[in-house]
């Protein structure tokens, strides 16, 4: 290979580079490796729920009680309309019939939300309390599950949303499970982690990550 074409393609591997940095720029990372047990870190916003840190069998995570029964959420990271990627691990446990209900979401309190509800078996894309997109998907209790959702604006106009899930130790789906055109514009606001614990068992939250997607 001659000299000009070995400059190019090291430009080219340069500019590549900071484009992958750029379109992947994390913006909020917490393990809770080193978060006092008992309290929520600072940059958290407890919406509801007694949310504190607790050991998971030598793991900090943050951690729902399995009582009361409702809806409880947390909301993290940057104050942003689009341009989002939130990823989480959330650990549930069924009881009997009942099930739990977990999430992640994006945009405030009123949120984009990927969930997954055992109880139908099912993986969900939702606005606030409004069903938008859903597909089969199997879960297993007391077994950790990755989240992944994204909001991005698309350059011919409206937003992208999409979410994926899969269980700890499997290989993360190189596609999107779910995907949902939105041609309203967002509210900006808050990535977040919720919990429903119906089977009133705890919920544990653990590697909350928040970066900016390019579109």
């Amino acid at each position: 290979m001659n000299r000009i074409a070995i400059g190019c393609l090291s430009a080219f591997l340069v500019f590549a580079a900071d484009s992958s940095s750029r379109a992947a720029e994390k913006l909020f990372a917490q393990d809770f490796e080193k978060a006092d047990i008992g309290k929520v870190p600072d940059g958290f916003l407890v919406l509801d729920g007694a949310f504190a840190v607790a050991d998971d069998q030598g793991n900090r995570v943050l951690e729902l009680p399995g009582a009361p029964l409702d809806t409880f959420g947390v909301l993290f990271g940057p104050t942003r309309k689009d341009g989002l990627s939130v990823s989480a691990r959330i650990l549930g446990t069924a009881k009997g019939r009942r099930f739990p209900v977990l999430g992640v979401g994006l945009n405030g309190a009123v949120p984009y939300r990927l969930q997954v509800t055992p109880s139908k078996k099912s993986l969900e894309l939702y606005k606030g309390d409004d069903l938008l997109a859903s597909t089969p998907y199997v879960w297993d209790s007391g077994s950790w599950t990755h989240f992944r959702l994204q909001l991005i604006a698309k350059k011919e106009g409206g937003w992208q949303l999409s979410g994926k899930a899969w269980k700890q130790g499997a290989v993360e789906p190189a596609e999107w499970l779910l995907m949902k055109r939105l041609e309203e514009e967002p509210v900006p606001g808050q990535a977040s982690v919720w919990g429903k614990p119906y089977a009133e068992t705890a919920i544990h939250f653990d590697d909350l990550v928040v970066t900016s997607v390019e579109k």
